[in-house]
């Protein structure tokens, strides 16, 4: 029973939170920019085309979350979560180190473990799927998925441009 309870508190803390975290990104809420800000963002890292980019990442935090949160249909909630935090660890996060106090991956490292640990213990009893008991198949569901998340990464870079180089100065030493 505190397993199902333990797994239950971070189902819905963290997924709630991921899915705020992602409706900033798609409609604005609780203080976000929404998706035409997203959008600009998503574009200044060179992911094109950056609306499609914009809009999945939004959607593995925002739905992922939801999922999560419910315990319905694990692992997706899962997996879109692993996606997002993975392409903010990589994109964003990485150069700055580990602490969140510098802008570091310590935060979605965080979530990220999270998610996985919940896909591999799946949601429990005190979720949508023991409730309606269903079930996706294990364990084609969660390793099929992370090969999807592994692609989708990989796309992701593959789709990124590289920004204009800068013509030197006048006067610099880069000329």
């Amino acid at each position: 029973m505190l397993v199902s309870t333990g797994s239950l508190l971070l189902r819905v803390v963290v997924g709630l939170l991921l899915a705020g975290h992602g409706s900033q990104k798609l409609f604005g809420w609780f203080g976000g920019g929404g998706f035409a800000v997203t959008t600009g963002w998503i574009g200044k890292m060179g992911l094109r085309p950056d609306w499609f980019w914009a809009l999945l990442g939004s959607l593995s935090e925002f739905g992922g979350g939801i999922l999560l949160a419910l315990g319905f249909l694990n692992p997706l909630g899962s997996l879109g979560v692993s996606a997002a935090m993975l392409m903010a660890i990589l994109k964003v996060h990485w150069p700055k180190g580990i602490w969140a106090s510098k802008g570091g991956l310590e935060f979605p490292l965080t979530n990220l473990a999270v998610a996985l640990a919940l896909a591999l213990f799946g949601p429990g009893p005190y979720s949508m799927d023991g409730v309606l008991k269903i079930a996706l198949p294990e364990p084609l569901a969660l390793l099929g998925g992370l090969a999807l998340v592994i692609l989708g990464l990989a796309a992701a870079f593959l789709s990124q441009t590289r920004p204009p180089a800068q013509a030197p100065q006048p006067g610099s030493s880069k000329a």
